[in-house]
């Protein structure tokens, strides 16, 4: 039986846009209270005013995913104001246009590491203090197909960092399942999201429609947190029917 969530506390990175913004309205509006976090205070208010037209509760904590501190100073906020967190959605994530080895830059490289890989690190590491004193938690990793397979389509830093990802969440359940938290990883082929408009070929309205969206995942997060406390899914391999990877192939 899927449980009610209402009540409970859920902080989402990644929230001013794209899947941890669906997520974010998702899970308030099936009863949890929000704490949202990303680089732009202004994106996480317009996503904080869609969960309170819809009579639920946000509070925006903004912060640079890549920093340590800011990361921990988010967490601080939300702990201050809610005294727990019952599901962590680790949805922030970028890539440069520049990807390939033949382009990709030491900056380029640690900003894309820093946002996917080192950012759900600080936070994961953030919660599991309150979610062991409380005696469970659920963390949910957005990681990628390129998490699962190679692709010259995202380049090797994002690739790099996305296998990294999947690593992370694993060790959390070998290293706290004894405290009752769970990880589970999702990792998704093409979604429309902003972070399309990143690639060096442009994708068409077209090919956006027949891809994954944002709701998709969403839903998918939503199914995770609705699960009994007593089940783990560690890992979602998820793609849209229409594959241009099985299809036809991509360029970078």
């Amino acid at each position: 039986m899927l449980r009610a969530l209402d009540g409970q506390v859920a902080w989402v990175t990644g929230a001013g846009s794209g899947i941890g913004q669906a997520a974010a309205v998702a899970l308030a509006r099936a009863g949890m209270r929000l704490a949202l976090t990303g680089r732009g205070r202004d994106a996480l208010e317009r996503t904080a005013d869609l969960i309170r037209g819809a009579g639920g509760d946000a509070l925006v904590a903004p912060a640079d995913m890549s920093v340590a501190d800011d990361v921990q100073r988010a967490w601080e906020a939300v702990e201050a104001a809610y005294k727990r967190c019952d599901l962590l959605v680790n949805s922030a994530g970028l890539n440069v246009p520049e990807r390939g080895w033949s382009a990709v830059t030491p900056a380029g490289i640690d900003a894309v590491v820093g946002v996917n890989l080192n950012g759900p690190f600080y936070a994961s590491r953030a919660v599991l203090p309150a979610m062991r004193a409380q005696g469970g938690g659920l963390i949910i990793q957005v990681s990628s197909w390129a998490g699962r397979y190679v692709s010259k389509l995202t380049g090797p830093a994002y690739s790099a960092a996305k296998h990294g990802l999947v690593a992370l969440s694993e060790s959390l359940n070998q290293e706290e399942c004894g405290y009752g938290i769970r990880s589970c990883c999702i990792c998704p082929g093409e979604v429309a999201t902003p972070l399309l408009d990143k690639r060096p070929v442009p994708v068409t309205p077209e090919d956006k429609g027949r891809m994954l969206q944002s709701e998709d995942l969403a839903e998918t997060i939503l199914f995770v947190a609705r699960l009994p406390a007593s089940v783990c899914i560690n890992e979602i391999l998820i793609s849209p029917t229409w594959n241009r990877g099985y299809l036809e192939g991509v360029k970078l």
